[in-house]
């Protein structure tokens, strides 16, 4: 990209160049601080792009976009993946956001009061960092799966991108919520399918549809933005769970798994001979497991005592205990749309001004 500083010091460095990432640097820039963007892929966006084929957004393209510019697709159309990470990478170029791609962080610390940040042989310093990468980071998958027989193909949804890349015969597809569900549909078809997981509910209304469209705004823009946040008892009292189990099924319904023949089954507990064990301890005989059994956080290069057992300590996305490290984009880091790209850019515009009053306290000292 262009407009990339090239000193080895930045007084703020963005680590993670999707939505929350070039959200910060939006607000980062209306500001005038100086800032650069870091992100491990070869180009802006394809942290959609590599994701699999059939994907579409949850959401219309009017609630599609991050702030300063909207998404080039009709507002009740669903973006494609691609198109998504097409937009990100427009976004970054028109408001000229410095990002230097392919560098993956491997190492976050702390020397002589300044942030350390390496990728393989590199380095850079910099004042503050925000970390602008989501909890689903590094694919989680049992310990048993190592005791699958060699025949049978594994792979994680991470990794998965369209029925070729499967072998003839069934699938036993882990863990039924969002990705587990689109990719049963997405399999469905000529051979068995089965589902495993606890059933995590499904909205009760169809997005595609005319009321979809409808409720959409009240849902998301009320609920998910304002009613739904770590201020409120209500979303205090839901954090915990959605922060355990995700949110229920959105675009695919379980009577639409039914109907393409997806046969909904227990958890998957153990292996026996080989073969997929469920917790009623029927054997399920598959040439094919897909694990869509989420994500660790992912920050062992992190390298600051900053976590908790599940998730960074912060307060709304501000590390008291490190001053300077902040964290933006991680799942009800204040509300249920923190995550999501239409919410993501409150928290990154909260997260900004913390480290203006920050930086203007540094000069004045």
């Amino acid at each position: 990209m262009n407009n990339v500083p090239t000193s080895d010091h930045v007084e703020t460095a963005v680590i993670g160049g999707g939505q929350a990432g070039l959200s910060v640097g939006y607000h980062l820039k209306k500001r005038g601080l100086p800032f650069l963007i870091l992100d491990g892929n070869a180009r802006v966006g394809d942290v959609w792009r590599n994701r699999w084929d059939s994907l579409r957004l949850f959401t219309p393209a009017r609630f599609s976009s991050i702030d300063g510019m909207k998404a080039p697709a009709p507002k009740n159309s669903f973006l494609t993946k691609d198109e998504m990470g097409d937009y990100l990478e427009a976004y970054a170029r028109d408001f000229a956001l410095p990002v230097r791609t392919g560098f993956r962080v491997d190492r976050l610390a702390r020397d002589d009061g300044r942030f350390v940040i390496q990728s393989g042989g590199r380095c850079l310093t910099a004042d503050n960092v925000i970390v602008a990468m989501g909890n689903h980071q590094c694919p989680k998958v049992p310990g048993f799966a190592t005791q699958l027989g060699p025949a049978i193909r594994q792979l994680h949804s991470i990794e998965y991108r369209n029925p070729g890349q499967l072998q003839d015969g069934d699938v036993l597809i882990v863990g039924a919520g969002n990705s587990g569900a689109e990719i049963a549909r997405d399999v469905a078809g000529e051979r068995k399918i089965w589902l495993a997981g606890r059933d995590v509910g499904q909205i009760p209304f169809t997005i595609d549809s005319t009321l979809g469209r409808a409720v959409v705004r009240p849902v998301l823009r009320g609920i998910f933005h304002r009613v739904l946040t770590v201020r409120t008892p209500m979303g205090r009292r839901m954090r915990p769970k959605v922060l355990a189990h995700g949110g229920p099924l959105i675009r695919v319904k379980n009577k639409q798994l039914s109907a393409l023949g997806v046969e909904r089954v227990g958890r998957v507990t153990g292996v026996k001979d080989g073969k997929p064990m469920l917790d009623d301890e029927q054997v399920l005989d598959v040439a094919n497991v897909i694990w869509c059994t989420g994500f660790h956080p992912g920050f062992s290069w992190i390298h600051l005592d900053v976590f908790g057992e599940h998730e960074p300590k912060h307060r709304r996305g501000v590390v008291e205990s490190e001053p300077g490290l902040y964290f933006v984009g991680l799942e009800f880091l204040y509300s249920l749309s923190s995550e999501m790209i239409q919410g993501v850019g409150r928290d990154a515009e909260y997260v900004v001004k913390q480290v203006e009053k920050r930086m203007a306290k540094m000069a004045a000292a």
